[in-house]
């Protein structure tokens, strides 16, 4: 009876994980979210001054273009007058300051913030500022995955609580959920080159986490492998990202609508070209040459989107022989080791700045590719059952589509064949030598 309970409460604890909005655990990244931090920097009757940070604590899933919008909730009748590193996409009725002489710089119940451009006058930004939204990963570019503004607070005029906490945050990026704010320890700022520190009144902290189901329903890439042991391509599975009958482009046409202009501050729903799969997004693994200690392998990724440049892109590969690359040609590579280096087989890859760190839309250069050198561990290395392709493959992120292990290019049945062959061969060759021997 108590063996039925405790697992009745882990099938409980299971099922309500799942089930929670913010579910979206990465085990490759287990500590990986988004962190909107709310600094209190000063406080007077009816006024406050806040310093709001997003920090991407995530290893590869960065926040590209067109960016972060950051809203909330108003608990009460706050009004924001004030804003530095960025802005709100909307003031909203501000009659009730109409005597004033002022108006706030934003009196919606539930405002909407987006970071400045780059190259906005300098009164106007903040440090950690105006990059457009963008949040890079922690692997990619750990100096630019912060992003930070200062605000004027205030009380409507029929309002007279004090400052409190808004509510319901959302990033206004597909995927990501957030919980309320909590309490903190205050944040300390070091000041005069670090010789002092100051702090913030209180500070409080909303997490973010990712979830590629609450992204998309459909996945956004797949694999393709082949070997130089093998004669087929063994091609990403049929409706991987969708069906045929999906709207698509057909090489070489170029739809009216394509060639429109679009608002920059949008994300357009992917236009693919016609293919079997039917994904924005194509890797190739390829097994392309076998040494002594070492073999190589090839890889191509292919932007069948039209619509879309890649900006800061990367791989996730979980390959068993990572642990053992030697040399990376014209990517960017980190080992990751979320746990404290037990495990060793999983690797991010990135472009590199100024040369293939945009994956351009789908043509003839919409693609990227690099060569693996890796060192052969006698002990568990083997070109049999499929073992030289990766188990798994994440695009900026997002999981892709792989064949079945059971169509994985296997080694040919002539190998084993023809040393059968040549044994029987000899002992052919044998057995007639001595026949004649005992006749003459």
């Amino acid at each position: 009876m108590g063996a039925m309970l405790n697992l009745l409460i882990v099938v409980t604890v299971i099922l309500f994980t799942i089930s929670s909005p913010t579910h979206g655990y990465d085990p490759l990244d287990p500590f990986g979210k988004i962190i909107i931090k709310w600094d209190l920097l000063l406080s007077s009757p009816g006024q406050y001054h806040v310093q709001v940070t997003l920090e991407n604590m995530q290893e590869y899933r960065h926040v590209e273009k067109p960016g972060w919008k950051l809203s909330w909730h108003w608990l009460n009748k706050q009004v924001i007058w004030d804003m530095r590193g960025a802005e709100t996409t909307e003031q909203g009725n501000c009659s009730a300051f109409a005597s004033s002489g002022n108006l706030p710089h934003c009196c919606l119940q539930r405002p909407t913030i987006v970071d400045l451009l780059p190259g906005a006058p300098y009164n106007t930004q903040a440090a950690n500022c105006c990059r457009g939204g963008v949040l890079t990963s922690m692997s990619q570019d750990h100096a630019n995955h912060v992003s930070a503004f200062t605000m004027t607070v205030g009380n409507s005029p029929d309002d007279s609580e004090e400052f409190s906490m808004p509510y319901n945050f959302d990033i206004g990026v597909p995927g990501y959920s957030c919980d309320n704010a909590t309490s903190v320890p205050p944040t300390k700022f070091s000041t005069d080159k670090g010789r002092r520190k100051t702090q913030a009144l209180a500070t409080w902290e909303a997490v973010c986490v990712y979830s590629q189901f609450r992204s998309s329903q459909s996945p956004k890439c797949c694999v393709s492998l082949s070997s130089f042991y093998y004669q087929k391509i063994v091609p990403c599975p049929t409706c991987s990202c969708g069906c045929s009958s999906s709207p698509c482009v057909k090489n070489g046409v170029m739809p009216p609508y394509l060639a429109q202009k679009h608002d920059p501050e949008e994300e357009l729903s992917p236009v693919v070209q016609c293919s079997d799969h039917m994904c924005p997004i194509r890797i190739h693994w390829h097994v392309k040459v076998n040494y002594r200690e070492y073999w190589r392998v090839k890889m191509t990724v292919t932007n069948l989107n039209t619509m879309k440049n890649y900006t800061d892109w990367n791989l996730v590969v979980l390959h068993p022989n990572l642990k053992s690359v030697q040399q990376v040609f014209s990517f960017n590579y980190k080992s990751l080791t979320p746990y404290e280096n037990s495990i060793n087989d999983t690797g991010v890859f990135w472009g590199v700045r100024f040369y293939n760190d945009v994956l351009l839309q789908a043509g003839k250069i919409g693609n990227v590719q690099t060569e693996l050198l890796l060192k052969k561990d006698m002990g568990n290395f083997t070109f049999r059952e499929g073992w030289a392709f990766p188990r798994r493959i994440l695009f900026n992120g997002d999981e892709c589509v792989m064949p079945s292990p059971d169509d994985f290019p296997r080694l040919p049945n002539s190998a084993s064949s023809s040393s059968s062959s040549a044994i029987i061969s000899f002992v052919t060759v044998v057995f007639c030598f001595l026949i004649l021997h005992l006749l003459f």
